[in-house]
């Protein structure tokens, strides 16, 4: 028997060969998967991973399908779809699946007059994927609210405090050397009663900012890169040279990625149907008919002269998959 073979008498009709990743990704851009299981509920999820490791298949967990980068010939492995989207609220916790997208558990928490979560409205992806990469935005991040942390680990389920994910900006113990072949299964949010009109209120607010500052209706994976974060007293001064920095920016030791490749004007960049959003600096969109090699050579332009013009080493908060 194959290993095609035993995939299909597994999973069945929610395995598939030679998938179109850039149909599950917001940018629309990427090659296929060799192999791809949707796991839809906790279980599956445990069970495909397992299945993968059990036949040394190697594999990479999909989320909502932003902040990834596939490359256009596609990755030659396993990707399991975190498709299990369940949410339970019980008081002020609110116990999600590792599917579970962040701006519906935001609305959802939100409408039970929970507070904490509303920021979550803007993120396009999944409860996992936020938690794996600390996401944030509108002054809030995903640790604020994290309390308990569900994982496959070396085939074993453990759970794992919000303290000892050693969160950082953008970061979790999940992206450190070790850990990278961990899984999240689910998250226990612990989020704070309140007033309902308020907290929908909120909501509606940070929606309304979102679509007059981020390109909704266009492809992209999100923010491209990391917001610049300093220390030295030094950068500042050689900032200070170039830039009228905002007191706030000091203040929080950390400049918008955006901010900086609007100010040195590449806005509107473009690398064949590759383009810096006119709106937003830190969007790269897929114009219609972008490749994953344009988006990654409209990378590298704008880390080059982001590093020769400002002096200042831009990372990428996007995960790369077949490079």
């Amino acid at each position: 028997m194959t290993i095609v073979d035993k995939f299909r008498e597994r999973f069945q009709a929610q395995f598939k060969e030679n998938e179109s990743l850039a149909k599950h990704l917001n940018i629309r851009i990427g090659g296929p998967a060799r192999y791809f299981v949707e796991a839809r509920s906790t279980q599956e999820l445990v069970d495909t991973v397992q299945f993968a490791r059990d036949y040394a298949v190697p594999y990479f967990i999909l989320g909502g399908g932003s902040n990834t980068l596939v490359s256009d010939a596609g990755y030659d492995g396993l990707v399991i779809k975190a498709a299990n989207r369940g949410v339970k609220i019980d008081g002020e916790r609110v116990v999600c699946e590792a599917g579970a997208i962040s701006a519906s558990i935001a609305r959802m928490t939100a409408d039970k007059g929970l507070r904490g979560f509303e920021w979550a409205i803007s993120l396009p992806g999944t409860i996992g994927g936020a938690v794996r990469g600390n996401a944030g935005c509108f002054g809030g991040e995903t640790k604020d609210s994290v309390e308990l942390v569900r994982l496959l680990r070396d085939g074993a389920l453990v759970e794992v405090s919000g303290e000892d994910m050693h969160f950082g900006y953008r970061h979790s113990v999940l992206k450190d050397e070790g850990h990278e072949d961990e899984v999240i299964l689910d998250v226990t949010l612990k989020l704070i009663p309140g007033d309902r009109a308020e907290a929908m209120a909120l909501i509606d607010k940070h929606l309304a900012n979102r679509k007059a500052s981020q390109p909704l209706g266009s492809s992209s994976c999100g923010c491209m890169f990391k917001n610049f974060e300093f220390s030295d007293e030094a950068i500042i001064a050689e900032l200070r040279s170039k830039f009228e920095l905002p007191e706030a920016f000091i203040a929080q030791k950390r400049i918008p990625a955006g901010w900086i490749i609007d100010k040195l004007g590449l806005k509107g960049t473009a690398v064949g149907d590759a383009e810096v959003s006119l709106q937003h600096g830190n969007f790269l969109l897929n114009k219609g008919h972008a490749s994953a090699a344009d988006i990654a050579e409209l990378v590298r332009k704008v880390k080059a002269r982001v590093r020769d013009e400002a002096g200042i080493v831009l990372s990428e908060e996007v995960q790369h998959l077949g490079f």
